[in-house]
């Protein structure tokens, strides 16, 4: 006999947890349930019960909250992307500043000085200069479209719904990608139904369409990369004419053929049917060249937010040396390059740190140095005193943080001063808890890189003591 869920009662939502699902409390039990809301009462129906912990969804609100408010996006719920559509932007900043004080006083068992208020952003929607969507032969159906009992065509171009790596949610507007990216996506979609292309099947792994790429710039530059299987000549040129015809403001169009079995480009040529071979961003009073392999930061306003608080606090004088740690294409290292001595940028990725060689000569930047290497291997003692020891380490490391190793090294190195840029509180602040044997956190300033969603970029300036 199947098991009825659990169904729990008049549960008060009294906070936020760092996944972002809402914190109640019954009897000392606490629980975590989907998409509610501070402020919120509400019966929950729950997916999984511990002893002291569970995890469930709303099964009927009693009384909403007063931070709530109407989901824009008619894919809310469904598509993962925005997760805290459901709440007004400003308490989604409100939390997103809980979630990096917790992260360092729990986590990182810190004693930290105030946060400074979140830097929120002008514009909640339409923010991303990068969106990658998946072509497939078994799209995601609609409750309405299973009601029906129809047969329909399951072909679709989206995103992958979440917890599902297989099936993908036919997005009709998607709210994070400023015109053209919806229509491009629709028209590529429409002229492929309409003239029989097959979709990706990632179970077969036949399907000539894969994935598409649309990027962005705030300088009107526009990308398109569309992947396929394999060379069908005649199919892709009639893709990409069409797509070329219908807008003629595309910079960058370009393909790519991948029979692998993973959808990363890397390691694969990309060929450009028209236009040029790279688009170009702009940053404060620095250009940046993008391809469709480079590393760039998906929000360029806040980037430029983000930027100027990492240059504030690392408070350059004319003689400083910098150390830019995960430097990428260099863009944190050109930007602050002109307050400096030199800055030495150490990349793991070959093809990122080509990028920056050329964006340093694009920008007309010669005090900057950039190595291809792991962060952890190259700062050794004859590195250090080939490039002088340096006044101010900057680290924009991953969402895992920095390597234990790294951590290690800095300490040894003991520069004045630490710019730790990062998009993890969690991992920031194990890393930062390590640096605590020598160092004080000064500064603390979070940064809103990505509404609608519970993830947040921080930066805090470290001194080291005595």
């Amino acid at each position: 006999m199947r098991k009825e869920p659990k169904l729990i009662e008049n549960v008060p939502i009294t906070a936020m947890a760092s996944k972002g699902t809402g914190i109640g409390k019954v009897e000392g039990k606490v629980y975590f349930i989907e998409r509610a809301v501070p402020g919120d009462v509400i019966d929950a129906t729950i997916t999984t019960d511990k002893k002291k912990y569970a995890e469930g969804h709303i099964a009927n609100l009693i009384t909403p909250s007063e931070h709530r408010t109407e989901p824009v996006c008619e894919h809310f719920g469904t598509c993962g992307g925005c997760k805290w559509q459901h709440i007004k932007y400003e308490e989604q900043l409100t939390y997103k500043t809980q979630i990096v004080e917790d992260a360092l006083i729990r986590i990182g068992k810190l004693t930290i000085p105030e946060v400074k208020p979140i830097i929120g952003t002008a514009s909640p929607y339409f923010y991303r200069n990068k969106l990658e969507y998946s072509f497939t032969d078994r799209r995601w159906l609609q409750q309405a479209e299973i009601d029906g009992g129809e047969e329909f065509d399951r072909r679709g171009l989206g995103f992958h719904i979440p917890g599902s790596f297989m099936m993908v949610l036919d997005i009709k507007k998607c709210w994070l990608q400023a015109d053209p990216s919806n229509a491009i996506r629709l028209a590529t979609r429409d002229y492929a139904l309409a003239n029989d292309y097959t979709f990706f099947n990632l179970k077969t792994q036949e399907g000539l369409l894969r994935t598409m790429m649309i990027r962005t710039t705030s300088l009107g530059e526009i990308m398109v990369l569309v992947m396929f299987t394999e060379q069908d000549e005649e199919k892709i040129t009639a893709l990409l004419d069409h797509l070329a015809e219908q807008f003629p403001q595309i910079t960058s169009l370009q393909y790519v053929i991948n029979n692998k079995r993973n959808d990363t480009i890397y390691d694969l040529p990309t060929y450009v049917h028209q236009g040029k071979d790279h688009i170009v961003e702009q940053l404060g009073d620095y250009k940046f060249k993008v391809n469709p392999k480079s590393f760039f930061q998906t929000n360029s306003d806040q980037a430029k937010v983000l930027y100027d608080v990492a240059k504030e606090f690392a408070d350059l004088k004319p003689t400083d040396v910098v150390y830019d740690l995960y430097t990428g294409v260099g863009s944190i290292a050109i930007y602050v390059s002109a307050l400096c001595k030199n800055v030495v940028g150490i990349e793991q990725v070959e093809a990122a740190i080509e990028d920056a060689h050329e964006n340093a000569e694009l920008n007309g930047v010669t005090n900057c140095d950039f190595y291809a290497g792991d962060v952890r291997m190259m700062l050794k003692p004859d590195f250090i005193k080939k490039h002088g020891k340096p006044n101010v380490v900057v680290t924009d490391p991953p969402r895992a943080g920095m390597h234990e190793d790294v951590v290690k090294a800095l300490l040894e190195l003991e520069a004045p001063r630490i710019v730790y840029v990062s998009c993890n509180p969690a991992t920031q602040a194990r890393d930062l808890e390590l640096l605590a044997a020598k160092y004080d956190i000064k500064k603390i300033q979070p940064v809103d890189m990505f509404p609608q969603t519970t993830h947040i970029e921080n930066v805090a300036v470290l001194e080291l003591r005595g």
